[in-house]
């Protein structure tokens, strides 16, 4: 499995991606190999709209199971990943490339610090086995 240094990783295996003020946000390897084949992604806001960390931003699901997606950060929706509406296998072939779920404008600085960075993810997948 893969696990990008540069990102950070939230306990409930989302990654982030934080670029100026942007934050990319997909599941990790390890989530979508746990959920198996992704079949369908929906449930997810708007442009334009604001959520809060730990809202529901969405729904995967997948040949094994449903799974909610909980945002990381609280800010401004800028994109959704459409791509994602006919080809929801991009999170099993490229988590952290094609398949990034939803980015936003990260709002308060202060909820960085619940990002976990990659050796503190490696822990937490060490103790869940």
């Amino acid at each position: 499995m893969e696990f990008p240094k540069e990102l950070k990783y939230t306990l409930e295996h989302e990654w982030v991606l934080l670029v100026d003020g942007t934050a990319t946000i997909g599941i990790t390897d390890h989530a979508q190999d746990a959920l198996g084949d992704i079949v369908y992604l929906g449930d997810l806001p708007e442009v334009g709209d604001e959520v809060s960390a730990t809202d529901v931003i969405g729904v995967i699901e997948s040949v094994k199971a449903t799974s909610d997606i909980l945002c990381p950060l609280s800010g401004e929706v800028l994109e959704i990943n459409e791509a994602l509406d006919d080809a929801p296998e991009a999170v099993n072939e490229s988590p952290y490339g094609d398949g990034w779920i939803i980015k936003i404008r990260y709002s308060d600085e202060g909820e960085l610090s619940e990002l976990l960075e990659l050796d503190a993810y490696m822990a937490l997948l060490e103790d869940e086995a």
